[in-house]
């Protein structure tokens, strides 16, 4: 990066020369270095699929989930520093809950992406503070059907198709371009996020990782939870042999 080391990159709240500001950046960095992340809205819900990078044999299996259900219509999956990941998860419940309180409804998509996404971007405007050193999928059922959106460090966000954070993104991207989502059930997307994280993992770097899988769907009844065991097992044999193949073809 230009401009390193002359001063630009100690306050949030100063601009480079060129228009960049510095710490915005390096919380990107954060999340590029994160396990990968991704999320897929097909026809009937929402499928979230997390490589939970193992860094300890000493860890207990799933602990430190990286999805996290927010309110009963509503999963969330992140990528960076965990600590702030959580923060920023309490933050998304407690608006749910407030929306709730106030208006009798579940809060709707578009809404709690409004209101996590000025919340993180707050925290780019003063100097007393950092950036949050994650980006968010945030995925759920409302009236108009399955929604997804991803927060960035910045405060920007978008509705999507189909998304991916972390370090393995961009091959996680081009797999999810080829599919045809709006034709895919929930059933067939797991099978496929199973594949992408799988195609994304970096064996040469990271040896051991946790594959996390949720979905919120009309089979759930527009409830967020986790992905049966034995689907999950299902999907990685698929995601496996879908690997060996393109090794033999190659």
């Amino acid at each position: 990066m230009t401009s390193i080391g002359t001063g630009y990159d100690l306050s949030v709240s100063t601009y480079s020369p060129d228009g960049r500001v510095f710490q915005v950046e390096y919380a990107g960095k954060a999340v590029d270095n994160s396990g990968t992340a991704i999320g897929l809205r097909v026809k009937d819900g929402v499928v979230f699929a997390v490589e939970k990078i193992i860094q300890s044999k000493l860890l207990v299996p799933g602990s430190n989930k990286r999805i996290q259900t927010v309110d009963r219509h509503i999963g969330v999956a992140t990528a960076g520093l965990i600590a702030d990941a959580r923060h920023i998860v309490n933050r998304t419940r407690e608006e749910a809950q407030s929306y709730r309180d106030n208006y009798s409804v579940a809060i709707p998509g578009k809404m709690i992406a409004d209101r996590i996404g000025q919340y993180v971007q707050a925290y780019t405007l003063y100097s007393s503070v950092r950036p949050f050193g994650c980006s968010t999928i945030v995925g759920l059922i409302d009236q108009e059907g399955p929604q997804l959106y991803m927060v960035e460090p910045s405060g920007v966000y978008w509705g999507y198709h189909g998304c991916a954070i972390g370090k393995g993104k961009q091959v996680a991207k081009t797999e999810i371009e080829k599919l045809k989502l709006e034709e895919m059930t929930v059933r067939e997307a797991v099978k496929e996020a199973a594949r992408i994280i799988y195609t994304a993992h970096d064996e040469a770097k990271d040896k051991d990782f946790e594959l996390e899988l949720s979905w919120v769907s009309n089979d759930t009844k527009g409830k967020h939870e986790f992905v049966p065991k034995e689907i999950i097992e299902e999907a990685e044999k698929f995601a496996k042999e879908s690997l060996n193949e393109d090794m033999e073809e190659d």
